[in-house]
Formats: structure tokens, sequence, C-alpha cells
């Protein structure tokens, strides 16, 4: 378990102070994914930097298994940093070192046993399924294997929390799904603790159980990640959930959008809801997946014009959020009255 408390962190003083983390506080339980979306210059770079304490924050607490590191000696936070293991963007190993040399480093700088760290290290490649890779080196290999080297280091002095930063930027989109899965069965096998920081919202709809968006320094929304996505008024969800594409109307229709506002939608809730109105649903355009179980997304319908706020009170017994779309060719038309 993680949990944050009021973390802060300020560079300068006075007028030239600059508050870049200010009062983050969250908590990731074992077994739990927790991304970390924001815009650029957020702070997300620099909640890395403090929760593995390489930054010391100016306030606040990072408590990992009930221990508070910020409140510990040098020497005892060495000891204890050893429970927080951290994947980098670009892998971070040293070109001059295979896969297996890089893995051991951790292990070689406690002073660790030749013969147990070559035992640690063959299990931590087997692990991310690279064993018939330990003696390439990071030239010979691919993007993907050169993280799945990085997860292995990150993990070989057995951490209980695993801080991705931006670990699967970069990488096509097949290499990036190899990642999360790994992540997610490294998860479910050691009941690791993941603080997932990242820009793409695919990604997080891969992988977490949870969001928290941080924009100038502060949580402004946060929690899980179903809650989210099924939440019309989330402004998150909104960005997390599957875009659908525009669409126009026949003649006769209007256009609503329509979103998965609860976890248990039936399946066949077009047809239910064409009968209630007694008139076709025509789908003209959706992006629907399955998340934590649960579908999420949106769906663009052509319903009868003749049709007014029945319709919305009608796919709200389904669980369903719907709002009439203003006409394209109406919001041209008033753009160019404007």
């Amino acid at each position: 378990m993680i949990e944050l408390t009021n973390l802060t962190k300020v560079y300068g003083r006075g007028a030239q102070q600059t508050v870049v983390l200010d009062g983050v506080t969250f908590r990731v339980e074992g077994g739990e994914i927790l991304a970390v979306v924001g815009p650029s210059g957020a702070g997300k770079s620099t909640l890395a930097q403090c929760i593995n304490l390489l930054t010391p924050p100016t306030s606040g607490s990072v408590v990992v298994n009930g221990e508070d590191l910020t409140t510990l000696s040098a020497g005892k936070l060495r000891v204890a940093r050893r429970r927080i293991g951290t994947v980098f963007q670009a892998a971070g190993l040293l070109e001059r070192r295979t896969a297996a040399e890089n893995v051991a480093l951790p292990l070689q700088y406690l002073g660790v046993t030749a013969a147990e760290t070559s035992r640690r290290v063959a299990e931590l490649l087997d692990r991310v399924g690279l064993a018939d890779r330990a003696g390439h080196y990071p030239f010979q290999l691919s993007g993907g294997q050169r993280q799945r080297v990085g997860i292995a280091r990150a993990l070989a002095l057995r951490p209980s929390v695993l801080l991705s930063d931006e670990a699967t930027a970069g990488l096509d989109p097949v290499t990036t799904d190899s990642v999360v899965q790994l992540l997610r069965e490294l998860r479910d096998d050691l009941n690791l603790s993941i603080v997932f920081i990242t820009h793409e919202m695919d990604t997080v709809l891969k992988i977490a159980d949870s969001v928290a968006r941080l924009d100038h320094g502060s949580i402004v929304e946060s929690g899980p990640i179903v809650d989210l996505l099924t939440n019309p008024s989330s402004s998150l969800g909104a960005e997390l959930r599957p875009q659908r594409s525009d669409a126009r109307a026949p003649a006769g229709q209007r256009v609503w959008n329509v979103v998965y506002d609860a976890p248990d939608v039936p399946a066949d809730w077009i047809a239910k809801a064409s009968n209630d109105l007694d008139t076709p649903l025509s789908v003209l355009g959706a992006s629907v997946q399955v998340v934590g179980g649960v579908n999420v997304g949106g769906v663009t319908l052509g319903v009868s014009a003749a049709l007014g706020d029945d319709v919305r009170d009608v796919l709200a017994r389904y669980g369903l959020a719907a709002e009439l779309a203003e006409h394209p060719a109406r919001s041209r038309a008033l753009e160019g009255v404007a």
C-alpha cells in the first residue's frame, strides 16, 4: 500500500516561489493500479520523483506499508526506498551491460552474493518473458523488450510498490498492450500497488482500476475508472470515454448522444427502448468497450423528430444518459452569423 497525504513541492522562495505540487493526496491499495493523468506541465514528473523520494517533497507524507518515508534519516530512507520499484520512460538501461547485467545492478549494489544474484536475475527475466535474451545488449532488444528488462530490474529488490513513469510512451500499440498485460499480471501475482503515470488515455482504459487527474499541481478529479466512465457529468470520464464519431440523422430524425450511465445496462436496450417509444431507433455511430467487466462508452442515435423528452426518460430506465445534439448544419449556420 502507498498513501500520499498533502504532498507539496515548492521551488524557490518569496516572489520567485513556484508551487509544482499542491496538496496531492491519494491512496493505492495492494493489488490496485492507479493511473495519474494530466497535461504537460501538470506536475506528473515531479510527482514521480517525490513518490520515490529522489526529490524530497517540501511537505506532506509518502507512506508505504504504514511507514512515512519522509520522516526517515538518510540511512533508513535508502533501505525503505527499496520498497518502491521504478520503471522509467526510456527503460534507463546501461548500454554496455547485457539484459542480465542490467537486472543484476540493484542486487550487486547491495552486495548480494553472485549465486543468489544469478538465481534472482534468471527468475526475473523468465518472469518477464526474456529468459532467452539474458546475454543480449540493449541495442539488440526491441523497445518493448527493453521495457521488460526495466520492469525486471525494478522488481529485483521485491518492492511492494511499482512506479511506472510514462513507461509506455513512444511504444507502438502492440508493444504497449504487451507491457500493460505484463504489469497487470505482475500486479495480480505479487499484489503490487502500481502508480501508473501517463498521458495516454487509451492505455489508462486498458490498465487502471482508478484514475486521478493532476492539473497545475493538484488532483482535480479522481475515482474508480468505471464510476468515472459511467458518470456523464465527469470531465475526466468524458476524456477517458471512447469517442463517438460525428453523425447526421436522416430526414425526419434528430441526433441524440447517449452515454452508458450505469454498470448494468441491458444488452438489448435498443430493442426495449424502441418498443417503449413505439418507433425504431437508428444507430448512427457507436464506441463501446468493456472496462472492468462493464460496458462503457456511447452511442449516437437517430430518433424521430416528433419525439421530445420522452427519449431521455425512456433511455434513463435502462441506465443511459441522453442529450439532444445540435444539428451540425445549424451549428455552422450560427457560426456564420456570428
